[in-house]
């Protein structure tokens, strides 16, 4: 009976972790779509909290090497440095591996940024919300999809609708 319970609890255990390491359903998310499907699209989450994604490679160099609150400051009132939040989602479209960094896109910010590819991970973390951001509920809008948005006038940012017909 005990080994009978022993085996069931393992079993049980090993598809629960094997459901989250592959994948979202319980957010909400597209049905079944893996985790590794996402990072093979270059999809990764931000792991650090502060002002280290910045318009130009020279640009993040400068405020992580020589960081003073002035410099920050400055650098923010000028568009050339914005925050990275843990959990964001991001999507990585260049890998600049001499130097470590890599060039992503954020949601809500139309220009693609450059950071430190240590501070994002292909593993799923919480955001301050408690919440796992994928691309489809942080309106992170895929670069191919551009002419859908074009044809929807912006309304259907991250779905796929049927253009209408006169």
């Amino acid at each position: 009976m005990i080994i009978g319970l022993l085996v069931v609890s393992v079993i049980g255990l090993s598809l629960t972790c094997t459901t989250w390491a592959n994948d979202l359903p319980s957010l909400d998310y597209s049905p079944g779509i893996p985790v590794k499907d996402l990072v093979a699209k270059g999809y990764r989450w931000v792991a650090v909290d502060g002002p280290y994604a910045c318009t130009t490679e020279q640009e993040v160099q400068q405020i992580t090497s020589d960081h003073s609150d002035l410099r920050e400051l400055h650098m923010v009132e000028n568009l050339r440095a914005y925050y990275l939040i843990p959990g964001a989602v991001a999507r990585v479209i260049q890998d600049d591996h001499a130097n470590g960094m890599s060039e992503i896109l954020l949601a809500g910010i139309p220009t693609p940024l450059w950071t430190y590819t240590k501070f994002l991970t292909a593993r799923p973390i919480r955001d301050t919300y408690g919440v796992i951001e994928t691309p489809n509920n942080a309106g992170l809008v895929d670069p191919r999809d551009a002419a859908i948005v074009g044809e929807t006038g912006g309304k259907a940012l991250n779905e796929r609708t049927q253009a209408s017909t006169p």
